[in-house]
């Protein structure tokens, strides 16, 4: 594994370019900034600034290099990058509430945006009037959109919100994609078509994953929770109860594995080997494992100084991260697995993890 501070400010989302020489986040305000790293250390390169708002969302698709970033001021933009310079395009949403989260589709030609206004905006770039475009799903949806997964067939969209319900919904837009294939989800796939819901007291529903394959969908919520769907055996729900802190993102690993993470500070590992065998295997790192490097032993200090604060006892989780993790993304992957992932949150800190599958 590997530690990284970012500084003091906590960072609410970030993204990695398609070969992980660059990684862009944004310290919970209206910025985002882009560090490339240069042996073991991250330098700053790009500052995007169009929005006005906290951002809530930032995705960057792989193949065609364009940023995705999405904010409170209700607004989304997609990134190029011209000359060295990251021009911003406006996207369409159509909300009157602010946006909450961000998702390329598999094959980049959608964007999924989930919004307070009880709302998912599914976007597209239409080439005859050189913009970006949006279409509206609010079947079902009773609250605000907290976190969205796409299946890999790049039609069907997971979605968790506040109303305690995950949902998997149908996102074919005809005119710019062929009619899809059945899935075991379901087979009439007309835009905006629910084909799974589940929903229960436990809470908000803070991330969702589907697997590698698409077969199994995952989520955690806000009663320390996580849940698996499996779309081969009747869409029968698992669900793991725990004693940790609730949970805030989750992620497969692979089709049998996940890792889950958020208010607990440190990463989980879930197994899932069929319905009904759902098990906690624990955490990811045994002991504190913190060799930090002398710069973020430094940076500990100017924090402790900043905040005119002394360290207590027991305030030391124990843990690389010093506060919640809430977000977990891919950097090392194959058609069945995941091999790194990262880990942001509200410490200012990136870690990057290995799996042992």
């Amino acid at each position: 594994m590997a530690f990284y501070s970012f500084g003091t400010d906590p960072i609410s989302c970030h993204a990695w370019n398609k070969d992980r020489s660059q990684v862009a986040i944004s310290p919970n305000n209206h910025l985002v900034q882009i560090y490339q790293k240069v042996d073991d250390t991250w330098s700053l390169i790009h500052e995007l600034r169009e929005h006005n708002g906290r951002i809530t969302g930032i995705d960057w698709a792989p193949n065609s290099n364009q940023i995705v970033t999405c904010a409170v001021d209700r607004n989304a933009y997609v990134w190029n990058l011209r000359d060295g310079v990251w021009k911003p395009t406006l996207v369409l949403l159509r909300i009157n509430r602010a946006a909450t989260c961000v998702k390329w589709s598999p094959q980049e030609n959608k964007i999924a945006v989930g919004s307070g206004s009880q709302t998912i905006s599914i976007c597209y770039f239409e080439k005859e009037n050189d913009w970006w475009i949006s279409k509206h799903i609010k079947k079902s949806i009773r609250s605000t959109v907290l976190s969205l997964a796409w299946h890999p067939n790049n039609i069907l969209l997971a979605a968790g919100s506040c109303d305690f319900h995950c949902r998997i919904f149908s996102t074919y837009v005809k005119e710019i994609e062929e009619k899809p294939s059945a899935t075991l989800w379901g087979t009439k796939m007309p835009f905006g078509e629910l084909l799974f819901e589940r929903g229960n007291n436990g809470g908000w529903v803070h991330g969702v994953s589907f697997s590698p394959s698409g077969q199994c969908l995952a989520w955690v919520d806000h009663n320390s929770c996580a849940n698996v769907a499996d779309s081969a055996h009747n869409k029968e729900v698992s669900e793991l109860r725990t004693d940790r802190l609730p949970f805030l993102t989750v992620l497969f690993v692979n089709e049998c594995r996940l890792v889950a993470a958020g208010h607990d500070c440190t990463p989980f590992l879930v197994s899932y080997t069929g319905p009904g065998k759902l098990e906690l295997l624990g955490r990811m790192e045994s002991e504190k494992q913190v060799s930090r490097s002398a710069t973020s032993a430094m940076q500990h200090f100017r924090n402790l100084d900043r905040k005119a604060a002394q360290e207590s006892e027991g305030s030391d989780p124990g843990t690389l991260h010093q506060n919640s993790i809430s977000q977990l993304s891919v950097v090392d992957r194959d058609l069945s697995s995941i091999s790194t992932f990262s880990s942001s949150g509200m410490d200012g800190a990136l870690v990057i993890w290995s799996c042992q599958n």
